[in-house]
């Protein structure tokens, strides 16, 4: 078998089999195959795409490609969720308490924000004393016992992912639903979860800019994972403008905390509960999605899901007092308030603007060796649809580098539009694809 060869099938449109796949990948990851023909058969996926039979054979080449971890020693039927990322989205934080205080085990491997996209790692690390590097059977250990553990990703998995990722990032190939959903995928089968479910985000704060968009990419991910055995489904929210009010890690994680206690925004209480019900029903602990999202709204009014927070948090070395007195963050330097200019709605919110400002204050990563100011970021105080007058705060923005406020300012006033007419106000998840690959719903299911 030669590289040449698969170059020149996918080229000419033909359809790969699973050896040919696995050659190309294995190859790849040893070194073998040279960067130079990886990317000429990168170019020819985006340009002929893939078959179903061919996605899944690349993600779960990919998958193999390093660790794939057993997660048998977890007693029951174990969930996970997976964002595409987004702009404030802080909802694993919420949603884990909430599925584990309702008895399904949640293990999750997650990474270090990249760019303005927090990293669920840096958020906890908030939390003094808080340790994410486990070992197996430490990780295995906590789920049992407290149905909850997040540990950071391991080198090992999925190194074919990594390589070829960074290949696609320098050869214009990133844009392609075949490349996007084994990337994603193969992470998400080598981490082991039984039930998978996905936040697929939609708008200008999304690498899909369109709803379409990300219903094609839910709908390819959800039938990889099921092809793989894993029961799995996706939900596309909206992010057309942050989720919830703030953006940056102790800002998200304040936000978090407040939301498991009963005080979260709307939008962002519709994605937790809505990944959170996916979750318990794909597990079986609820028979229909209507039981298990008002279990989950139970399990934050009652309380329970907020202890299973401090509890969390304890269990993994953190401070949990933290949780329970939100003042004993470390809070930014300055505090800089940006005002509407004139009055009138909030008509449109340029998303991925917003968290690029973030990343000017300090809260993300421009490299993977840039260190994170935990205390940076942004707490909006609108949304879209909402009627200001001149003068209103818009957003506060939080830092501790003085050099780079004035261009933060201007760039975030320039983010958020101001017309006269108001904006009818949309629903924030926008459709859900069943772990069947169909019944896509739009709106409130």
């Amino acid at each position: 078998m030669r590289m040449y060869d698969c170059i020149l099938a996918k080229k000419m449109g033909r359809e790969l089999n699973r050896d040919e796949i696995e050659y190309i990948i294995n190859g790849f990851t040893d070194g073998t195959i040279p960067d130079y023909q990886m990317s000429a058969f990168l170019m020819a996926v985006c340009l002929k795409g893939m078959t179903k039979e061919e996605t899944l054979a690349l993600t779960m080449a990919m998958a193999k490609s390093g660790d794939m971890l057993d997660l048998s020693p977890i007693a029951g039927n174990n969930a996970d969720n997976h964002s595409t990322g987004g702009v404030g989205d802080k909802t694993t934080l919420i949603v884990g308490p909430i599925v584990a205080a309702l008895g399904v085990p949640v293990a999750k491997m997650s990474g270090r924000g990249l760019g303005h996209t927090g990293g669920t790692i840096d958020k906890l690390e908030s939390f003094p004393g808080f340790v994410t590097e486990l070992s197996e059977q430490d990780f295995f250990s906590q789920v049992n016992r407290v149905k909850f553990a997040v540990m950071a990703q391991t080198a090992n998995l999925a190194p074919a992912d990594k390589k070829i990722y960074a290949l696609r990032d320098v050869t214009a190939t990133v844009d392609s639903i075949p490349l996007i959903a084994s990337s994603i995928m193969s992470k998400k089968l080598a981490a082991g979860a039984d039930v998978i479910v996905l936040d697929v985000k939609a708008g200008s704060g999304a690498f899909m800019k369109t709803q379409e968009d990300a219903i094609l990419l839910a709908k390819t991910m959800v039938e990889i994972g099921n092809g793989a055995g894993r029961k799995t489904c996706a939900v596309v929210t909206d992010m057309s403008q942050p989720l919830g009010y703030n953006v940056g890690n102790i800002l998200e994680v304040k936000e978090a905390i407040k939301a498991l206690q009963g005080e979260g925004s709307k939008d962002l209480m519709d994605a937790s509960f809505t990944l959170a019900a996916k979750m318990l029903t794909g597990a079986g602990r609820a028979e229909s999605f209507k039981e298990a999202y008002t279990l989950a709204q139970g399990a934050v009014a009652d309380g329970s899901a907020f202890e299973k927070f401090c509890e969390f948090i304890r269990a993994q070395g953190g401070d949990d007092s933290y949780a329970k007195d939100t003042g004993k963050f470390t809070r930014a330097e300055m505090e800089v308030e940006v005002r509407a200019v004139r009055e009138g709605y909030v008509r449109r919110m340029q998303t991925e603007e917003i968290g690029m400002v973030s990343l000017l204050l300090g809260a993300g990563r421009q490299t993977k060796e840039s260190i994170v100011d935990l205390s940076a970021g942004i707490c909006m105080h609108v949304k879209s649809g909402d009627y200001v007058a001149a003068g209103d705060v818009l957003a506060t923005l939080h830092t501790n580098r003085p050099f780079g406020v004035e261009e933060a300012h201007k760039r975030m006033l320039g983010a958020v539009e101001i017309g006269e007419e108001p904006l009818e106000k949309t629903e924030h998840v926008l459709a859900v694809i069943h772990s069947d690959g169909q019944g896509q719903e739009a709106g409130r299911i």
